[in-house]
């Protein structure tokens, strides 16, 4: 019975060391997919961002073309109404309509018919565009802004006009596209700036080579 106590105390403390190594082992191997995972979770989160940012992006750009569009087209032409005009000025054969048709559908007709075309042409080009808005304001910031900030501080100077920030955010996205704009991250948030004087100078002689 004495000999066979110290055997059983040995394999016991044996086992006790396997079984400590192996624990240290696990703990170590789900530290590493812990890590693994919070990487892979943090670059899902990236893209899902900028998928959202670049749909964003696609809406304003076709919204933007189909508003220049629309301001670009011809209106509808006003000499139509004239020639009826005209025709039904020239149908009545009597002296009385004649005589006095050529005195009131002169001078008057002309000036009545041209009148409406100069506010529609007023009204098209008053008041600057949203990304117009968007890029003086950053220019005038010293400090990065949100597009929550951005849209609140538009909304308050134009409460004329309806400013959302998921519009905002997109028009400041585009700028970003088109280097009239920074964006920098602190954790969750976003912010925009405007880029520095030399910057877009060096990104135009890096640029101007490669043009032609």
């Amino acid at each position: 019975m004495s000999e066979s106590a110290p055997a059983t105390t040995e394999l016991t403390s044996q086992y006790s060391t396997q079984v400590a190594g192996d624990l240290e082992r696990n703990l170590k191997e789900q530290e590493r997919l812990s890590g693994e995972i919070e990487a892979l979770q943090g670059q899902l989160d990236a893209l899902r961002h900028d998928h959202t940012v670049l749909l964003n992006i696609q809406q304003v750009l076709g919204t933007e073309a189909a508003a220049v569009s629309s301001t670009t087209s011809p209106a509808p032409a006003v000499p139509a109404p004239r020639k009826k005009a005209a025709a039904a000025d020239e149908r009545p054969g009597t002296r009385k309509s004649t005589a006095p048709a050529g005195k009131q559908t002169g001078k008057p007709a002309g000036k009545k018919a041209g009148k409406p075309a100069a506010p529609k042409a007023s009204a098209a080009r008053s008041g600057p565009t949203l990304v117009d808005l968007v890029r003086d304001h950053l220019a005038e910031q010293k400090e990065p802004r949100s597009a929550a900030e951005v849209s609140t501080a538009l909304g308050r100077q134009h409460p004329d006009r309806t400013i959302k920030t998921t519009v905002v955010r997109t028009t400041l996205e585009g700028l970003v596209a088109r280097n009239q704009a920074q964006r920098t991250k602190q954790g969750t948030s976003v912010f925009y700036t405007t880029p520095d004087a030399g910057e877009p100078a060096a990104r135009s002689e890096d640029s101007s080579p490669q043009s032609d």
